[in-house]
């Protein structure tokens, strides 16, 4: 969800993302695709962790890190 923060933007999935949610590993999409996948990107320095204030971007991939 562009413009919502981190943790709303966890909470669309599930509402247990949302409360519990620790950061936010995030790739742009045209990191990911110009890269060729998750893997090339982080080894390129692409992957970024943020925080609960990360407002989402369009074309962010995120990968939720969680605790329940």
């Amino acid at each position: 969800h562009k413009g919502d923060k981190a943790p709303q933007a966890a909470g669309v999935i599930h509402t247990d993302f949302e409360r519990g949610f620790i950061r936010a590993q995030t790739i742009s999409y045209n990191d990911f695709v110009t890269l060729g996948g998750e893997v090339a990107a982080k080894e390129a320095g692409k992957a970024r962790d943020e925080g609960k204030e990360y407002v989402v971007q369009d074309g962010d991939i995120m990968l939720f890190k969680f605790n329940t």
